[in-house]
């Protein structure tokens, strides 16, 4: 079974992602922990020497390694839906879950982030809800669940990806773990 997740900076995708790889008894991985091995530095300053259109050609290259791994649970960064080989590339390979959560919510999880650079501005608010703007048709067409994800506890989460993975016969509910084939059914 290969899973990945998409969406909004801070809706959770890499804690509900160790959970579920934990709980499904498969490896997790994050893409943004892989881009930083790759280029051997935090993605902040990557951005800040080189600029988002380098750092998303790179994480379109590890994208493209990370879909085809069977076994796993794939955190993205929040812009990789971005490129349209991305979106193509998540949903043919793996099967997509979108956290969604709405700005306001967002912005309460990370208004001391310092790490996000997309949020070292002026405004974190106004700029989560351009990003939302933009962003939210393309997890959607990206994704084959969407979970709303704005006030669950994790555990509630998982639930409600578990529950979502169980009525699409992703996972067995009597084993907790997936059975069916690693591309997505649709």
């Amino acid at each position: 079974m290969k899973l990945s997740l998409v969406g909004m900076p801070g809706c959770g995708k890499s804690t509900v992602g160790r959970h579920l790889a934990r709980q499904l008894d498969l490896a997790f991985v994050d893409s943004d922990a892989e881009i930083e091995s790759r280029i051997g530095m935090p993605i902040r300053d990557f951005f800040a020497a080189e600029g988002e259109d380098r750092f998303r050609d790179i994480e379109q290259d590890v994208i493209e390694s990370l879909v085809d791994r069977e076994g796993q649970v794939l955190a993205t960064g929040g812009g990789a839906v971005l490129r349209p080989s991305n979106r193509d590339a998540l949903h043919s390979h793996t099967h997509v879950l979108y956290l969604r959560a709405t700005p306001e919510e967002l912005f309460r999880r990370l208004r001391h982030d310092t790490l996000r650079p997309l949020l070292q501005v002026a405004d974190p608010l106004a700029r989560l809800r351009e990003l939302f703007r933009e962003r939210d048709p393309l997890y959607r067409r990206t994704a084959h669940f969407v979970i709303e994800a704005a006030r669950p506890s994790v555990p509630s989460l998982m639930g409600m990806v578990l529950m979502q993975l169980e009525m699409a016969g992703l996972v067995d509910p009597a084993r907790g773990a997936g059975t069916l084939p690693a591309g997505p059914s649709s």
